[in-house]
């Protein structure tokens, strides 16, 4: 039997049904191998049992809600930059496009991240083709006013902005 695969563009709106959690903007990220989701105050338990929020205060995403894991494991990640780090791994329900997926997601600190969830290829497989072309209408929110700021400092003063960010920082990280 051959599964229909459903097209998904580089970003989505997904749902948590489970946490009842809607509506959350989502990057799909054909170059990951995994998925991740924000999460916040990790604890570990003296049985071993793994505790977490899911988003972080802030969000609006964020319920405050306590979830708990004792069927976790940890997976060592590396980002495309070499940043390697070690993350907590856990199954979640997800819904993307229409589609109920039972998935494992790794549990990582978002917050400076533009889409609070990020989608990866062992999700997608055999599941759904990927069309760039294609967006959510769904935006994450705040990022596009810090960028357009930016720009406008780059127009401003090219030179003072190169100076400012990229002299001692060649990478050109900044705290947003």
């Amino acid at each position: 039997m051959v599964v229909q695969k459903t097209t998904i563009g580089r970003t989505a709106s997904a749902a948590f049904p489970a946490e009842g959690i809607h509506d959350v903007p989502v990057k799909i990220d054909t170059g990951a191998d995994s998925s991740s989701i924000w999460a916040s105050e990790l604890h570990m338990s003296k049985s071993g049992v793994l505790s977490f929020t899911l988003f972080g205060i802030g969000s609006p995403y964020y319920s405050g809600k306590r979830h708990t894991a004792k069927n976790y494991t940890a997976s060592l990640i590396r980002s495309s930059n070499g940043n390697a780090q070690i993350r907590y791994k856990v199954p979640l329900s997800i819904e993307l496009e229409g589609r109920k997926i039972r998935g494992t997601f790794t549990l990582a600190d978002r917050s400076k991240n533009t889409y609070p969830v990020l989608v990866g290829c062992a999700l997608l497989n055999k599941k759904f083709v990927v069309d760039v072309s294609k967006r959510s209408k769904i935006r994450p929110p705040a990022q596009h006013e810090k960028i357009g700021a930016l720009t406008e400092e780059l127009k401003q003063d090219p030179l003072g902005f190169f100076e400012k960010y990229h002299i001692d920082n060649q990478r050109g990280d900044i705290e947003l």
